[in-house]
């Protein structure tokens, strides 16, 4: 009989990583992948017996065979994937290359896209996918300068997120985006130096913990904003 697993992205640090510990903390087993083994080794060493990881970076394709390989070799389904993995460029637009947007891109949007299209083999029945997004990429909320590339790519992943709902749901999978405001973490202080934000990364995760295992009984397809002020 296969094992179910709760699939965190980008859980080497921020909210990825506290989600991963919450998770553990509720008896769920949890899959954490990152760039970094040396943090992924310190996170589950919080919770031997409830986490383990792949080191891989998401960018890279063969790199991203890890993954697929461990679900293979360990016998397991993916009750639910958490993709929090991305990264953020701070620069005015006017200072802008090409290769900084086709980073925001591949970072926020194409690696979430290849990591589905890996993984759609994989899901448990009732699966629910969470998609990590931001304020930065939803519609209606206030804009900052310096993000316009990393606010754009996150408004594709909101879109795609929507998308995603609609072609997975014969397949009972759901799909939903939350949108992040301002939680304390490194990307938080990238984006916005010298501020202090309201929500610490601990508190986020169990807000996202809990709605990764029971959000999808009562929406899919939604793109929802998660914050406490502006940003």
């Amino acid at each position: 009989m296969s094992k179910k697993v709760i699939l965190i992205t980008g859980a080497s640090r921020g909210v990825g990583h506290a989600t991963a510990r919450y998770l553990a903390g509720q008896k769920k087993q949890v899959l954490a992948t990152a760039r970094s083994q040396l943090l992924l080794e310190e996170l589950k060493a919080t919770d031997p017996r409830r986490i383990d990881y792949v080191a891989c970076d998401l960018l890279d394709t063969a790199s991203l065979q890890k993954i697929i390989d461990y679900i293979r070799d360990q016998n397991v389904e993916i009750s639910a994937l958490i993709h929090n993995a991305g990264g953020l460029v701070n620069k005015p637009f006017r200072q802008l290359t090409d290769q900084d947007w086709t980073a925001m891109w591949e970072m926020n949007v194409l690696s979430a896209v290849r990591l589905l299209r890996a993984l759609l083999p994989f899901f448990a029945k009732k699966a629910h996918i969470v998609t990590i997004g931001s304020m930065g990429g939803f519609q209606g909320s206030s804009k900052y300068p310096g993000l316009s590339a990393y606010s754009t790519s996150k408004g594709a992943l909101s879109i795609w997120s929507e998308c995603m709902a609609a072609e997975l749901k014969n397949d009972g999978i759901s799909v939903n985006c939350l949108c992040l405001g301002a939680v304390q973490t490194e990307m938080f202080s990238a984006a916005f130096p010298g501020m202090k934000a309201p929500v610490k990364p601990d508190d986020m995760a169990q807000f996202i913990g809990d709605f990764a295992l029971s959000g999808h009984q009562f929406m899919n397809g939604k793109v929802l904003p998660v914050a406490l002020g502006d940003p």
